[in-house]
């Protein structure tokens, strides 16, 4: 049986940063607390876990003085970073460079376009941690729209702003984004070339998986997809394979493989998500070829 790992899967770069400055936080042997996750990925965190990072929430956060608290990769809203000043919190940055820069990008956009009574949509997840992080840019007031139905949330007698969150599905984006436009255009008030402003702000390590895993899951008889169960991105580009591969298969960890899915099969690939370590996509591999053997 042949297994064959997706070259392209495993840790995108914002990921691999946050690991990498979370690792380099606990080598100097102080108490390092993490504010969530580092990413959606529990045998990850385990690892982390083991070498003494303290993952806590935001209550726990806003009872804490005089200590390090790392900002995950998903980022945080302007509230967190007011809350470490006054109470003599050290943080450690890790949100992806991506997401900061899109945070900025938000910030300035909700500045410049509510005086002319505009307004900041943003596609994405409803309590996803990266969402809040966005949404805290314009305090709380973008409207979140996650599927095609939510566009009725938005006055459309007023300007748009139109961004997402940079793990999106970029053809369900694109499709609220013409919804949006020609709902502008049906009503009149404004003119959708000047008054709709279209942000694609889906990361292109997402987006870039994409063709890739569609060629992937057709080229292979059983698809094992590794990721985190909460990982957003996860599960999209494991609904990605399944559309082209129903023999496609979501795990988070080797227990969870069953043998039977590789009965008469001659080929396995193996891919995950931007969340998911390479060593345990490689451990899947040593698995899957024990029970081949």
């Amino acid at each position: 049986m042949k297994i064959e790992i997706d070259q392209k899967s495993g840790f995108c770069f914002g990921v691999h940063n946050a690991v990498e400055v979370a690792e380099n936080a606990l080598r100097d042997g102080e108490t390092v607390y993490s504010l969530g996750s580092v990413m959606h990925n529990d045998m990850e965190m385990k690892r982390l876990t083991s070498l003494g990072l303290i993952t806590i929430d935001h209550d726990r956060f806003r009872s804490l003085k005089d200590c390090k608290v790392l900002i995950r990769a998903h980022g945080e809203p302007p509230e967190t970073y007011r809350t470490a000043v006054e109470n003599n919190i050290t943080i450690i940055e890790a949100t992806c460079p991506i997401v900061k820069r899109l945070q900025s990008k938000i910030k300035k956009t909700w500045i410049e376009i509510r005086q002319n009574k505009g307004q900041i949509v943003i596609y994405g997840k409803p309590g996803h941690a990266e969402v809040i992080g966005l949404l805290g840019q314009t305090d709380n007031e973008g409207l979140l729209i996650s599927k095609a139905d939510d566009i009725e949330k938005i006055d459309f007698s007023r300007p748009v702003a139109l961004f997402s969150q940079t793990t999106m599905e970029i053809i369900e984006f694109g499709r609220i984004r013409q919804l949006i436009f020609d709902r502008l255009k049906e009503k009149g008030h404004l003119d959708p070339e000047r008054d709709f402003i279209v942000f694609n702000t889906i990361c292109g390590q997402v987006s870039g998986r994409e063709p890739n895993l569609r060629a992937f899951a057709a080229d292979h008889d059983t698809v094992i997809f590794v990721s985190g169960r909460d990982s957003s991105n996860g599960k999209m580009l494991y609904s990605v394979c399944k559309s082209i591969n129903p023999d496609t298969h979501f795990i988070s960890s080797v227990e969870e493989i069953d043998k039977s899915w590789f009965d008469g099969k001659e080929s396995v690939g193996i891919c995950g998500a931007t969340s998911t370590p390479r060593w345990l996509i490689r451990e899947v591999k040593d698995h899957i070829r024990k029970i081949g053997e």
